[in-house]
């Protein structure tokens, strides 16, 4: 992301995540205010048909999916008895606000531009920010999350669930590994869920072609891709870390659980993973 602009490829994905709501049915992830955030003009221009960035299925179901699945382990999470949720580059996601436990709170840990962006669009449409969510402003590359979310009011000392979606491929690779054992260090119980990039030489040609594709758009946005990892590398450095009860998300795996039986044919087909690690 360009330094002090909010970024344009979380723009991107809350348009996919609304597009999502209109165009497949039934939604494999329900947002009710995924549209109301990116406002009427964007919705009508989708119901239209004349905004084809969103015109990817794929894409947008794994966009749905990422955030699907994290809201499921969440669920699970609160039943274990957590009671702190750390969105990390949170975007515009709208968790914070749809967040029905008045216990649970809401950390979302994003760059100082983007947050200001994301407050000013939720204001111009009418949504509040309650309560149990707190704005942590944290530079990945440059500040600790220790410091940061220390800063907000998050206990260091209780476990936390954390999502980090949409972030690590836009990342250099120390700068996961990093946010990566700052997560294993914290108390047991802990857990993260987060989506990254696999190499492009370990693609079929239709999947390397639709990521080249996806490549030359956010780099013309001014957001290029950097880190990607083979999943046996990502499982080890998990492991490495301290992680247990590592789970790596594979197309086959999201497609099984969430898009069987459906008579729209909506799937995953790209390369991009999910994994989830507890402390």
């Amino acid at each position: 992301m360009q330094a002090y602009q909010p970024s344009r490829t979380a723009m991107g994905a809350a348009l996919h995540r609304a597009a999502h709501q209109i165009l497949d049915s039934p939604p494999v992830f329900a947002d009710p205010l995924a549209l109301r955030i990116v406002g009427q003009a964007a919705e009508q221009a989708m119901r239209d048909g004349r905004d084809t960035r969103v015109a990817q299925s794929a894409l947008r179901a794994f966009i749905a999916v990422r955030s699907r699945l994290a809201e499921d382990l969440l669920a699970g999470a609160y039943r274990r008895g957590v009671r702190q949720y750390v969105l990390l580059g949170a975007g515009l996601d709208t968790f914070g606000y749809r967040n029905d436990h008045a216990d649970l709170r809401v950390f979302e840990v994003d760059q100082p531009a983007s947050q200001s962006r994301k407050r000013a669009m939720l204001a111009a449409v009418g949504v509040c920010v309650p309560g149990s969510l707190t704005f942590a402003a944290v530079d990945f590359e440059r500040e600790t999350l220790t410091d940061g979310l220390a800063r907000a009011g998050f206990d260091l000392a209780a476990p936390a669930q954390f999502a980090m979606l949409g972030v690590s491929m836009y990342l250099t690779a120390s700068a996961v590994a990093g946010t990566l054992s700052f997560v294993a260090g914290r108390p047991a119980g802990t857990q993260i869920v987060f989506d990254y990039a696999t190499p492009r030489e370990s693609l079929g040609a239709a999947q390397r072609a639709a990521a080249e594709a996806l490549g030359e758009r956010v780099t013309a946005a001014g957001e290029p891709f950097s880190a990607a990892f083979a999943p046996d590398y990502m499982r080890e450095l998990l492991a490495g870390l301290g992680f247990t009860r590592i789970t790596d998300f594979d197309a086959a795996a999201l497609n099984a659980r969430y898009f069987a039986d459906r008579d729209d044919g909506l799937a995953l087909s790209g390369g991009a993973h999910i994994a989830s690690a507890g402390v």
